[in-house]
C-alpha cells in the first residue's frame, strides 16, 4: 500500500472532515464561529499550571512524540500529554487530568498543524489503540522515534550527546505484520475478531487491518464466515457462553503457509470436523489447524493444552539461512524484514571472529543466538520457559548449529556459575522484556567481565537506566541502532554495543 497523503484540512482527530456523519460527534468539543465555548467547557484562565482542573481549556504547542506515542507538550513547565497531537503544533486542549507533575488532556482543536499530519487510512484507527502513530507520516515517524531514544538518555542516563546511527526504516511500512493474534467479540449478529478498546472489553474489529499482512487478512475474514455458517460462537466472558476465544494465524514469509489456531475455553469444539473441511476446500494456504484450550480466567492468551486438528503440528520458517520450527505457541518476530536488520546490527556489534563463547541471555527459541552461531566458537543460550528452550534446541538441528546450547534457568544465577568454573564469556547479548534486565543480571554481567555486551530493546527508557548501570560498571557505550520493527506504532526497537574500558 503506497503511503497515504495528507489532507488539505484536519480535524482534531486527524482524520479529513468529509469522513462522513458518524464521525461528526468528534467535532463535539469545538469552539464555534464565534469563539465561544462549547457546553460544559471551563473557559477560565489559569494563573498557573497548578491552578489548572479537569474541564479547562489549555492551549499547548506540542514539542515531542511520548513513548506512547502522545504529543506532548508544557504548560507553564509542566508536562502535558496529549493523544493525537504531533510535534510543532499549536492545539487546543481540554484538561482530564491534573496531577502534580503532569497533566492530561484530549485534544479538541488544531490551530496549526504539522505538514507531517495525514489521513489515517484505517477506518477504525481511533477506536483500536493497535496503532499510534498512522495520522504522522512515515518518515515522520522515523525522525519521533530517534527522538523518543534521544530523549530516554538524556531523561535516565544524563546523557545528551549520543552515538545514535539513523534508523533503519521500511520501504513499505504496511503489512508487515505476519502473525494475527485477535480477540472475538459478537455484536448484531456479527462475529467480530480484532483488539480491545482501550480501558474496555469491546472488541473492534480489524479483519482488513492495513499492517497485517494481506493473506492473514484473508483467512481471518473467511475464519469468521465459518464460524457463523457453522454456529462456532465466540465466547462471552460475561455469560460464559460461546467457545472460541481468540483466533491466531501465522504466515510463512517464504513458502506462504498458513498455521491457523483457535482458542477455546472448552475442550469440546462445536462442528470441529466440519470446521476443518471448509478450511480445507476454501483457505488452501493453511496447512495446519490447531486448537489450543484456554478455560481460565487470565489474561494470558495461550492456555497449556495446544491439539492439531488436522494437519502439520509446526510452520517452518526460514530467517536468512536458518530454518526454525514454529508451533502454534512459539514466539516469532512478527516483521521478518526487519528482524533481519535488527540481527544484522547484533552481528556487527558482537563483532565476532571464530573463536569466542557468546552468552546469549533472555534467549527465547534461540534466534539471535543461532544468527551468531556460524561466526562463533560456542554459544550458550538461556531461557526460563522450558517449552522456548526445546523449541531452540530443534530450531538449532534444523539449522545444523552444533556449537549451539540451550540452557533452562535465570541468567543472573548460571552466568555466575559459569564463570566460577572458568567459563567466561567474551560477548554477552541480551534481549530482556521492555522491564528490562534484572539488577542481578547487570551485576552477573559485570562480574563476569565480557569484552562485548549487545543490549537489544524495545523500550528506551528501560534501557537508557540499563546503560547507565552498566557504564558505572566499566563500560562504555560505542553506538545505538534503531531498528523500526512495528511502522504506525510507537514501538522502537534499538541495538547498542558496549566495550569494556
Amino acid at each position: 500500500m503506497s503511503q497515504p497523503q495528507k489532507p488539505a484540512k484536519t480535524t482534531a482527530s486527524g482524520k479529513h472532515p468529509a469522513a462522513g456523519k458518524k464521525n461528526d460527534h468528534r467535532n463535539a468539543g469545538r469552539t464555534n464561529a464565534k469563539g465561544g465555548a462549547p457546553m460544559g467547557a471551563n473557559r477560565r484562565p489559569a494563573s498557573s499550571a497548578e491552578d489548572v482542573k479537569p474541564g479547562d481549556r489549555i492551549v499547548i504547542t506540542i514539542k515531542r512524540i511520548g513513548i506512547n506515542g502522545e504529543g506532548v507538550g508544557y504548560y507553564k513547565r509542566k508536562a502535558v500529554f496529549i493523544n493525537g497531537a504531533l510535534p510543532n503544533e499549536v492545539v487546543k486542549a481540554d484538561v482530564l487530568k491534573a496531577e502534580s507533575t503532569y497533566i492530561t488532556a484530549k485534544l479538541v482543536e488544531i490551530e496549526k498543524p504539522s505538514p507531517d499530519r495525514q489521513t489515517p487510512p484505517c477506518p477504525v484507527y481511533d477506536a483500536c489503540g493497535g496503532c499510534q502513530l498512522q495520522h504522522m507520516t512515515y518518515s515522520a515517524q522515523l525522525r519521533a522515534k530517534e527522538e523518543l531514544i534521544r530523549e530516554a538518555f538524556s531523561r535516565y542516563a544524563g546523557m545528551d550527546k549520543l552515538p545514535l546511527r539513523p534508523i533503519h526504516g521500511m520501504d513499505d511500512p504496511w503489512g508487515y505484520r505476519h502473525k494475527a493474534q485477535l480477540q472475538t467479540g459478537w455484536h448484531n449478529e456479527h462475529i467480530l475478531t480484532g483488539l480491545y478498546s482501550a480501558g474496555t472489553h469491546k472488541v473492534v474489529d480489524i479483519s482488513g487491518c492495513p499492517v497485517q499482512h494481506p493473506v492473514i487478512n484473508e483467512v481471518t475474514v473467511k475464519v469468521k464466515s465459518l464460524m457463523k455458517q457453522l454456529g462456532i460462537l465466540p465466547y462471552q466472558e460475561r455469560t460464559r457462553k460461546g467457545t472460541v476465544r481468540t483466533v491466531v494465524t501465522r504466515i510463512a514469509k517464504q513458502s506462504g503457509e498458513v498455521q491457523l489456531t483457535l482458542i477455546t475455553a472448552t475442550r469440546q469444539l462445536t462442528q470441529a470436523d466440519a470446521f476443518v473441511e471448509a478450511v480445507r476446500r476454501e483457505l488452501p494456504m493453511v496447512t495446519t489447524v490447531a486448537q489450543n484450550v484456554n478455560p481460565a480466567d487470565t489474561p494470558l492468551v495461550f492456555g497449556e493444552e495446544t491439539r492439531t486438528l488436522w494437519g502439520r503440528e509446526r510452520l517452518d520458517e526460514h530467517l536468512g539461512e536458518l530454518r526454525f520450527s514454529l508451533s502454534p505457541r512459539a514466539f516469532f518476530q512478527l516483521n521478518p524484514e526487519q528482524t533481519v536488520k535488527l540481527y544484522d546490527a547484533v552481528k556487527e556489534a558482537a563483532g565476532l571472529t571464530g573463536g569466542e563463547l557468546v552468552v546469549d541471555a533472555y534467549c527465547g527459541t534461540g534466534t539471535i543466538g543461532l544468527w551468531l552461531a556460524p561466526q562463533a566458537k560456542e554459544v550458550r543460550g538461556i531461557e526460563l520457559l522450558p517449552e522456548a528452550v526445546e523449541d531452540a534446541r530443534r530450531n538449532a538441528e534444523l539449522s545444523g548449529a552444533a556449537n549451539a546450547q540451550f540452557y533452562v534457568g535465570h541468567a543472573e544465577t548460571l552466568l555466575p556459575e559459569w564463570v566460577s568454573r572458568g567459563v567466561r564469556p567474551d560477548v554477552v547479548v541480551v534481549d530482556p522484556p521492555r522491564s528490562g534486565c534484572e539488577r542481578r543480571l547487570l551485576t552477573a554481567i559485570a562480574d563476569a567481565k565480557p569484552a562485548r555486551l549487545v543490549y537489544v530493546s524495545c523500550n528506551p527508557s528501560t534501557l537508557a537506566k540499563d546503560c547507565l548501570v552498566l557504564l558505572q560498571s566499566g563500560y562504555r557505550l560505542e553506538w545505538i541502532q534503531p531498528v523500526d520493527m512495528f511502522p504506525q506504532t510507537a514501538h522502537v526497537e534499538s541495538v547498542i554495543l558496549m566495550v569494556r574500558t
